[in-house]
C-alpha cells in the first residue's frame, strides 16, 4: 500500500515525521508491504519550521496511485488551501483513496469540501477559525480523532499518533497495531485492542460543570446503581432537567453513557488485570457475565474472553 504524505515549507519536524514513523514501522516489522512517500506542490526541497531542509520530495503526481493521502499538519495561521492541493485531495478521494487530516491538516481537507455536513476535529486552537470558514461542518472537541471511513481527522499534536495507529488497526488488525506501538514505545490507543473503533470516544467531561461532576462520580461508582433517577439525584436536578442537560452537554443519553463507560472499564480490566470475567462483570456494574457478554459483543463484535485472548496474544517488542 502506498501512503502519500503532503509536505510544505514551514511544517514542523514532529508533524512531518509522525505518519512515516508509524507506517514505515509496518514494513520494518514485516507486517505488510507499506510504502510512504513525501510529496509537495512542486517537488522542490522544503524547509521545516526548525530550519532543516528536506530533499527528495516528490511532486503531486506521486499521490496519484496512493491508497492513503495524508495532510499531517497545516500553517498555524490556517490560511486557505490552494487550488492544486484541493483538487488533488478531491481527485484522490473520488478514486477511492482514504484522506487523513492530522492536527491542523483538517483545514485543507475541509477546504476541499470533504467534510461538508460531517463532524471533524482539529487542534483546539483552530476550532473557531475552522467553523467560521466552514459552518457546514461540526467540530467535536471530545475526541482524539474521527474516522468516517473515507476521511479521518485528528486533534492536536500527539493525537496524530493515535490516528495513525488507528489506520494500522483498521487495515491490519489489533495485533499489528499493538506490535507497531510497542516497537515505537508508544501506548496502543486507549480505545483499542480490537479492530473495531468507537468513532466518538466517550466524553470524560461535559460543558456543564454539574454534569461533569456527575460523570466523575459515576466513573468511580460503576458497580453501584447508575439509573438515570440516581444520576439526577446526584446532580440535584429534576429528572427532566437532568436528561435534557446531560444530552446537551455530552451528546449522549445517561443510559448510553453509563453503558459505554462500564464497557470501557471492562476493556481496561481485561487488558490490564488478571481478574476473572465474573469479577469484572460485577466491578463494572453489569452484575453477571451474561449481561457483560451481551453488551460487550453488541458494542465490539467480540466476546470478553476472545478480547482478552487477542490482547494477550500481542507479540512483545524486540
Amino acid at each position: 500500500m502506498r501512503i502519500a504524505i503532503y509536505a510544505f515549507t514551514g511544517i514542523t519536524m514532529f508533524h512531518l515525521s509522525v505518519p512515516p514513523m508509524v507506517f514505515d514501522e509496518v514494513a520494518r516489522q514485516g507486517l505488510a508491504t507499506w510504502e510512504t512517500i513525501l510529496f509537495s506542490d512542486d517537488a522542490e526541497p522544503i524547509t521545516t519550521a526548525e530550519g532543516y531542509q528536506i530533499t527528495g520530495v516528490s511532486g503531486p503526481e506521486a499521490a496519484s496511485g496512493a491508497e492513503v493521502v495524508v495532510v499531517p499538519s497545516w500553517y498555524d495561521d490556517g490560511r486557505p488551501a490552494g487550488q492544486p492541493l484541493r483538487e488533488l485531495l478531491v481527485a484522490s478521494h473520488d478514486r477511492g483513496a482514504s484522506i487523513a487530516g492530522l492536527c491542523l491538516g483538517t483545514f485543507p481537507i475541509a477546504d476541499a469540501g470533504l467534510l461538508a455536513g460531517r463532524k471533524a476535529v482539529t487542534h483546539w486552537q483552530g476550532f473557531d477559525q475552522l467553523t467560521a470558514r466552514h459552518p457546514d461542518l461540526e467540530i467535536d472537541d471530545s475526541v482524539l480523532y474521527i474516522d468516517h471511513g473515507d476521511v479521518i481527522t485528528s486533534a492536536g499534536t500527539a493525537s496524530a499518533l493515535d490516528a495513525c495507529l488507528h489506520m494500522v488497526r483498521t487495515r491490519l488488525g489489533a495485533a499489528a497495531a499493538n506490535q507497531v506501538a510497542r516497537s515505537l514505545v508508544i501506548a496502543p490507543h486507549r480505545d483499542g485492542g480490537q479492530a473495531q473503533y468507537i468513532q466518538r470516544p466517550l466524553p470524560e467531561r461535559a460543558d456543564d460543570d454539574s454534569i461533569s461532576a456527575v460523570l466523575d462520580w459515576a466513573a468511580h461508582h460503576l458497580d453501584e446503581d447508575l439509573s438515570v433517577e440516581r444520576l439526577a439525584e446526584v446532580a440535584h436536578m429534576s429528572l427532566r432537567t437532568f436528561i435534557r442537560t446531560f444530552r446537551a452537554s455530552t451528546g449522549a443519553t445517561p443510559a448510553s453513557w453509563v453503558r459505554m463507560r462500564r464497557l470501557d472499564e471492562a476493556r481496561r480490566a481485561l487488558e490490564a488485570t488478571s481478574l476473572s470475567i465474573d469479577q469484572i462483570a460485577v466491578n463494572c456494574g453489569f452484575g453477571s457475565v451474561v449481561t457483560l457478554r451481551q453488551n460487550f459483543a453488541a458494542a465490539f463484535n467480540v466476546t470478553p474472553s476472545e478480547y482478552r485472548r487477542r490482547f494477550e496474544a500481542q507479540p512483545s517488542s524486540p
